[in-house]
């Protein structure tokens, strides 16, 4: 790296007065970049004669200083040069040893490129069904946006991330999917910034938008009540039923195996699940012998409609097993199974729920709300908002709170009664 000042003192700049055809010439004495002695010849236009030499040497002094100006805006522009050749060649490396592979990356590489190395590198660290969603959302939106507006990494800042945002809202995107963006493009910025392939990370200085209140919907106890009658027939009933007891997601419900259930001690334990992840464009029903959280693990007690429910769905798939022409024993270990015993997948359930409902003129809402109604239900019976986290398996009890304090209308009225007694007793 060139050090100027350094270079400015060895070169040692010195200005001093020739005469020639009659006419004083300051002498400029440097080194050039080979550390050689140069001189450079310039005419001060005053002629030699009595008195006129201290004029010459002020106009000298001024051509030295010029000169000195100018030599240091070059040492300058090559220090820069020097400067940006080194971390590019840095960069280059660093790219090629953090994502090795036939081709060879250079400072060049577009920021849509390095997304698509990252979510490569990532995978061994996320979840399948994360890795799953982020390699959706990247290939879909992002790679639209930022193939069509190509920035390179090292120049990508923070106000062409905050205009991918402004397009996605133009798309009438809810704020809740564009944070979702934003959490892989400021992990994956993360990374390159941990990596010393950037020196900031321009998705810190973004606004992202505030997320959006949820106000779920929920049925009344009438409404399921006659939602338990409707359905009693049709293949969702006992995902219904388990559904709106224990207030279960889609994947914990459709997740259940008979191991789960123990009929003994009238429990029910949630510890499986099934999702259905989109990966490159392909359906793919994953299942896990986990749940999502920790604390999504729970045991609950078997009331005792569902166990007669369940007794039955057992006793009808045991009839079915006899019919090997046209049912199938893969998926013997679990509760939510079709005619053919086929595992009901989640779309299925999502489209299946939604036509039920118009089928028996029942008001829309959905699937998810029936654990909505759940929660719902507790509340109006007095159950503490903590057993309610716990009934539901939500990880933090802020959760909670936030998705059902509007709900807790009793404890409003306690606290309106508290402060309309406080003043009366004042009066």
């Amino acid at each position: 790296m060139i050090d100027i000042e350094k270079s400015l003192r060895n070169t040692n700049i010195t200005v001093s007065l020739q005469k020639k055809n009659n006419i004083y010439h300051a002498i400029i004495n440097y080194k050039d970049d080979n550390n050689k002695r140069k001189q450079k010849w310039i005419s001060t236009g005053i002629k030699v004669a009595r008195g006129n030499k201290r004029l010459a040497l002020r106009k000298a002094e001024k051509y030295r200083e010029k000169f000195e100006k100018l030599f240091l805006s070059k040492m300058q522009m090559l220090q820069d040069q020097n400067e940006q050749a080194q971390k590019y060649l840095f960069f280059r490396e660093r790219l090629n040893t953090i994502f090795p592979n036939n081709k060879n990356y250079d400072e060049d590489i577009l920021f849509i490129d390095y997304l698509k190395l990252w979510i490569k590198k990532a995978k061994a660290n996320l979840e399948f069904t994360t890795y799953s969603v982020h390699l959706q959302m990247i290939n879909s939106r992002i790679n639209s946006y930022f193939s069509s507006h190509p920035i390179k990494l090292l120049e990508l800042n923070h106000t062409h991330i905050q205009s991918f945002y402004e397009f996605l809202l133009s798309e009438n995107l809810k704020s809740s999917t564009i944070i979702r963006y934003h959490a892989i493009i400021r992990k994956s910025l993360d990374y390159a910034f941990k990596q010393d392939l950037i020196a900031t990370n321009p998705a810190d200085k973004v606004n992202c938008p505030r997320k959006n209140v949820f106000v779920g919907s929920f049925y009344s106890v009438d409404e399921l009540n006659t939602l338990f009658e409707k359905s009693k027939d049709d293949v969702l009933h006992l995902v219904i039923l388990l559904t709106a007891f224990y207030g279960l997601r889609r994947s914990e419900v459709l997740g259940l195996k008979w191991s789960a259930i123990d009929f003994e001690n009238k429990t029910i334990t949630i510890k499986h699940t099934v999702v259905e992840i989109n990966l490159n464009g392909k359906k793919k029903i994953l299942s896990k012998d986990r749940t999502k959280t920790n604390s999504s693990y729970r045991i609950l007690p078997l009331t005792e409609e569902v166990m007669n429910a369940l007794y039955e769905v057992k006793s009808r798939q045991e009839k079915n097993k006899n019919f090997r022409t046209f049912y199938t024993n893969k998926y013997k270990d679990y509760i939510c199974l079709d005619k053919k015993g086929k595992l009901l997948e989640p779309d299925y359930v999502t489209s299946h729920f939604r036509l039920l409902l118009v089928k028996n003129d029942l008001r829309r809402i959905r699937f998810h709300d029936l654990r909505h109604s759940c929660a719902s239900l507790l509340l109006s019976r007095n159950i503490p908002m903590k057993a309610i986290q716990e009934w539901l398996g939500h990880a933090n009890f802020s959760t909670t709170a936030n998705i059902y304090a509007h709900l807790d209308m009793k404890a409003k009225i306690l606290s309106a009664e508290a402060i309309s007694s406080a003043f009366s007793s004042a009066k």
